[in-house]
């Protein structure tokens, strides 16, 4: 009985695995393949021509609204230092003094010389004058006497002007020993010491000080090309610091460089009051400066453009074929990107493109 019993079971298992065996069978894995590659297409789009957005976001940067690099004009040794780094300053206030015996005594000796020409040209002045009161007389001074007379006064009278202004020159010179701000500001570097040897014929090409007018400063803003033509000049101008990102300003464009820079940008200027010094030289802003209302650009999807390293261009299509057309990149927004070249409102371009898509491809 238990013989028959497992006899009956291998019997089944048999025709079980029997029934799967037959069951399986090859799959084409080349069909799909096959039907994805002839049903594959390109998704075309169109060159949409819309008015910009009222604004564009450019980087700021805050510059002192006066900067000066301070020298010493004559050589001499750092005698004192008057002020510090950060020290606030007024015009004409007396940064610091230098000593140089030489130019003191060039300048006693100018004001010698002057004093002696002095006292010539006024023996001169009276001799000539006896001589004139005497040639009243007939026969009592010959003419040539009187003449030389007079040349004589004159010469040292100019010998007299020629000291003096070689004496005021010297004193001038005597003058620049003193170093003076030339307008109000904040000291920001301070390089010397006393006892320092300074002056044009120092080796060392370093200012002696950095004085910056921080009560004002200018926010410059770069407009690339593309934008030159299309800013609102008479529209005021927001802004706010990336240290200060709660705090937004409004002020409007102060000057123009009206000239494009080696970066293809046109400089422009926006005055800040910093009475208070809040605000540092060096700091970044962001900028939205406003656009004329009727100008208008040509858009299309972000992906719709292809970046590489040596150029950015997209594929239009054309007699259904692919052609590159390159570009520059203005404006960009979340979806949009504004772009300039040989293109045209309406213009048929391919949507999702890559560098894989060679020029000349059929377009489908």
């Amino acid at each position: 009985m238990k013989k028959e019993n497992l006899l009956l079971v291998m019997l089944t298992l048999f025709l079980a695995l029997t029934g799967c065996q037959e069951d399986l069978q090859p799959v084409d894995m080349t069909r799909t393949s096959n039907t994805t590659k002839n049903e594959s297409r390109y998704e075309i789009g169109a060159i949409v021509e819309q008015p910009l957005a009222s604004y564009v976001k450019l980087p700021g940067q805050l510059r002192p609204y006066e900067e000066v690099n301070i020298y010493a004009k004559v050589n001499g040794f750092v005698k004192t230092i008057n002020v510090d780094l950060g020290s606030v300053v007024k015009k004409n206030q007396v940064l610091l003094e230098l000593e140089a015996p030489e130019i003191e005594s060039q300048v006693q000796v100018a004001m010698s010389k002057f004093t002696h020409a002095q006292e010539n040209a006024a023996a001169s002045r009276d001799k000539y004058r006896r001589l004139l009161d005497a040639s009243k007389e007939a026969g009592a001074v010959a003419p040539l006497d009187l003449d030389n007379a007079l040349s004589k006064m004159k010469a040292d009278d100019a010998v007299v002007m020629s000291e003096k202004s070689n004496m005021e020159a010297m004193s001038n010179i005597k003058g620049y020993l003193k170093v003076t701000a030339p307008f109000d500001g904040v000291i920001i570097q301070r390089n010397v010491s006393a006892g320092s040897l300074v002056g044009p014929g120092s080796k060392a090409d370093i200012p002696l000080m950095v004085l910056q007018h921080l009560q004002k400063l200018r926010l410059e803003v770069f407009i690339p090309e593309a934008y030159v033509d299309k800013v609102d000049l008479k529209r005021p101008v927001r802004f706010r610091y990336n240290a200060m990102p709660g705090m937004e300003q409004t002020a409007t464009i102060s000057r123009s460089a009206n000239a494009l820079s080696s970066m293809r940008s046109e400089a422009v200027e926006i005055d800040i009051n910093n009475t208070e010094q809040t605000l540092k030289p060096g700091m970044y802003a962001e900028v939205k400066i406003p656009l004329l209302s009727s100008a208008s650009s040509l858009l299309v999807p972000n992906h719709a453009i292809v970046r590489s390293t040596e150029k950015q261009y997209v594929i239009c299509v054309k007699d259904g074929k692919a052609h590159y057309t390159d570009i520059q990149v203005g404006l960009t927004t979340n979806d949009f990107t504004e772009i300039f070249g040989d293109l045209h409102n309406g213009d048929e371009i391919i949507l999702h493109a890559s560098d894989e898509i060679r020029e000349g491809t059929t377009v489908k």
